[in-house]
């Protein structure tokens, strides 16, 4: 069997996509044209990837993105592809709840997904509990007679705490109960989650799938048992990729092991440089063992991103914009998993409501690009003087 390297080179060049030609062609497609009415008839009643339909099923553009996908989980069945994380989490949620079931849903999960639930899911019927992300096992204490899934988020988008998936999905599995994981921060370089037992596994590919800032993009793998309930879903909400999007997310998947090492090598360097600042009161990166859940993280992850959080040692939001303002190479913006580092204030107390965020001060949230990370220590060494001189 191939390693992932090479899984990410050859992915979706299958000879019959992409003939002669390296990369799979940009198929801009709505129409699809058949021979007769019979062939047209055929192809209706056909509905798998490779198969032409219609352009909002996909043409081997989009094909080819999902094949390659789907060859770095093993155990999957399919992927689909959606145009944004968000649309990836919603409709991998939509494909495994209705009406009078509960969800579970970790306590440090991204934003946008707390607010799905309370707002779209709330009004379908669907009950949604928060739950502690460091529960574990302790997980089976909370199901109950309407639980229908779990929704996992490994380390968490702002606090990143490791969750015990494989003690989760234990439980999970005896009790008939479907589990999803957001797994954006490691990509299945880092964490294979289909082979750890998750069902359905998210990427909002927007960050280190296509890696350079410049598309939109999400994915959900599932295994046979979600799949083609998944793909329905799917496809009667009308989601689609548009071929551009897709061929940039397999521009960007082709280097996701080399950059992803580099994003793990640079944001090592640049967390273990803020723990030694007496500026900084924690340092929140699954790899350093003062992190919640670093034991599992060291059991069961190939590695690091380049996503993590610090807390300052006292001072105020406007002392924490005092230091990202004046920073020169770090943007400020949303996402991450791009070329570019970025430094964002984050408040996670004001979104919690199963767990309790308490810190000794602001927290910001840095995503480390492939700039070098001497350069970035620098200019974060400029921020606390700023600070200081403040």
């Amino acid at each position: 069997m191939s390693r992932d390297e090479t899984k990410l080179v050859e992915g979706g060049r299958r000879p019959e996509w992409t003939g002669r030609i390296v990369n799979p062609p940009v198929h801009r497609a709505s129409t699809i044209l058949f021979d007769d009415c019979a062939s047209l008839k055929a192809g209706a009643g056909r509905n798998a990837d490779g198969d032409w339909h219609y352009g909002r099923r996909g043409t081997p553009t989009q094909w080819a993105l999902a094949d390659a996908l789907t060859d770095l989980e093993p155990g999957a069945e399919g992927t689909m592809l959606y145009p944004s994380g968000v649309a990836a989490i919603s409709i991998a949620l939509l494909s495994v709840l209705k009406a009078g079931d509960e969800l579970l849903m970790v306590d440090s999960t991204y934003e946008p997904t707390r607010v799905f639930c309370r707002t779209v899911l709330a009004e379908m019927g669907i009950t949604t509990r928060f739950y502690d992300p460091m529960i574990g096992a302790g997980i089976a204490d909370l199901i109950g007679e309407t639980t229908a899934a779990i929704f996992l988020e490994s380390p968490g988008s702002l606090t990143f705490e490791v969750q015990d998936v494989p003690a989760i999905v234990a439980v999970a599995k005896e009790r008939g109960i479907v589990t999803l994981l957001d797994n954006t921060w490691a990509t299945p370089l880092l964490f294979p989650a289909i082979a750890a037992g998750i069902d359905l596994t998210i990427l909002a590919c927007t960050k280190y799938v296509v890696g350079h800032s410049d598309a939109m993009l999400g994915s959900v793998t599932a295994t046979a048992a979600h799949h083609a309930k998944l793909r329905r879903t799917t496809q009667l909400f009308g989601q689609h990729v548009a071929p551009d999007d897709a061929y940039l997310g397999l521009r960007g998947l082709r280097t996701l092991a080399v950059r992803m090492k580099a994003h793990e090598e640079g944001a090592l360097k640049v967390a273990r440089w803020l723990e030694g600042r007496p500026e900084v009161a924690r340092v929140l990166h699954p790899a350093l063992p003062s992190c919640p859940g670093h034991d599992v993280w060291a059991r069961d992850f190939k590695g690091s991103s380049g996503l993590f959080t610090f807390i300052l040692n006292g001072g105020d939001a406007a002392a924490r914009a005092v230091f990202i303002d004046g920073l020169e190479h770090f943007g400020i913006g949303y996402s991450w998993g791009g070329y570019e580092s970025l430094a964002l204030p984050i408040e996670p107390g004001t979104i919690r409501s199963a767990t309790r965020w308490e810190a000794d001060g602001p927290a910001i949230r840095l995503h480390i690009g492939l700039e070098h990370p001497d350069d970035l220590i620098a200019d974060l060494e400029r921020g606390f003087a700023r600070i200081k001189a403040a």
